[in-house]
């Protein structure tokens, strides 16, 4: 008898929950039982591109029986929420960053989350991106000998719109919150948090009372040191790189580009094709892997994806970092 597909419901039918509902039809051993949006229009015209059902009412997810799991890419004040009535139904989750814009409502709920059966997973995605993974690996088999230094750089090629910027938690709990939980993934848990921030070019961004731009110095438990670059905008589309320095060398992720093609010419020599300028384009292959690894999750027993601490852990380096950036002081963890 052939194993039945993971039945999985979307919450949001916007941007990321697009992203998602692909990798799920895209992904042997899952379906996409039903996509829920408040917005009728956007449900309907996502679940009829893959022949599923649609619903404006968050309460079917949990009353009707007919999904084993969720994917939260709703609004992030609905994220702990939408958790914790999942577990009240038995229906495993992943989450997409950060958990809530609060850490008091995150940790209202750990308990309940380390006490569960069901998986909840939180979508670093990051994590899975191969090259960044590829790098991870070598350094956990010890080719870089002890780690010093991690230098992340993260430009997004625009900002986002002042309506959503309104409403994102800030720079920090919004962009950077994906840098935070790299850091983590590579040095471990981080005890100082020193932050620089300003408005280099959105005046939108700044009437929000946000941040544009940002340099971030973080200090793990073992003395390891974190360099983390941050920019709301980046003209050349994606840049997204990753060094780890250590006592035997230094790896290096670079940005990505369609082709590798370059161009040679009298005067100069270039590459011919400009980065990546789409999150889905760049993290395409990080988000089916983890959609494969919180099925394999499920099917095991076995956590495999970032977990609610993970979170948890990274929401505090946020908020942290936000400190550091409006008071100039450095913040000890």
């Amino acid at each position: 008898m052939s194993k039945k597909n993971l039945r999985i419901g979307v919450i949001g039918a916007g941007r990321i929950g697009i992203v998602h509902s692909g990798s799920v039809n895209d992904t042997p051993g899952a379906e996409i039982a039903v996509i829920v949006d408040a917005i009728e229009e956007s449900a309907a015209k996502l679940a009829n591109q893959y022949g599923a059902k649609y619903t404006t009412n968050v309460d079917d997810i949990f009353t009707k029986g007919d999904v084993d799991a969720i994917i939260v890419g709703s609004p992030t004040p609905t994220h702990v929420d939408l958790i914790s009535r999942a577990i009240d139904a038995g229906i495993h989750v992943l989450c997409e960053k950060p958990v809530d814009l609060d850490i008091n409502r995150a940790n209202s709920i750990k308990d309940k989350v380390a006490n569960s059966k069901t998986n909840v997973s939180i979508g670093f995605n990051r994590r899975y991106d191969p090259n960044f993974a590829a790098v991870h690996a070598r350094v956990n088999a010890g080719e870089l000998g002890n780690i010093e230094q991690l230098i992340l750089t993260s430009r997004d090629p625009a900002p986002p719109p002042q309506a959503y910027v309104a409403v994102s938690g800030g720079i920090f709990r919004d962009q950077v919150i994906h840098d935070f939980d790299i850091a983590r993934y590579f040095v471990g848990d981080i005890v100082e948090v020193s932050t620089f921030a300003t408005n280099a070019f959105s005046s939108e961004i700044k009437a929000e009372g946000d941040f544009d731009t940002a340099l971030t110095n973080l200090r793990s438990a073992d003395g390891k040191l974190v360099s983390i670059v941050n920019s709301r905008h980046s003209s050349y589309g994606y840049d997204q790189r990753l060094e780890v320095f250590g006592e035997k060398g230094m790896l290096q992720v670079s940005n990505m580009a369609p082709t590798t093609v370059r161009s040679f010419k009298a005067d100069h020599s270039e590459q011919s094709d400009p980065y990546l300028d789409f999150f889905l384009e760049r993290y395409a292959a990080s988000y089916r892997k983890e959609l494969a690894l919180f099925i394999e999750s499920i099917e095991t027993g076995k956590q495999l994806n970032p977990t609610y601490e993970d979170g948890c852990k990274a929401l505090i380096l946020a908020d942290a970092a936000t400190e550091s950036a409006k008071t100039g002081k450095v913040v000890k963890l």
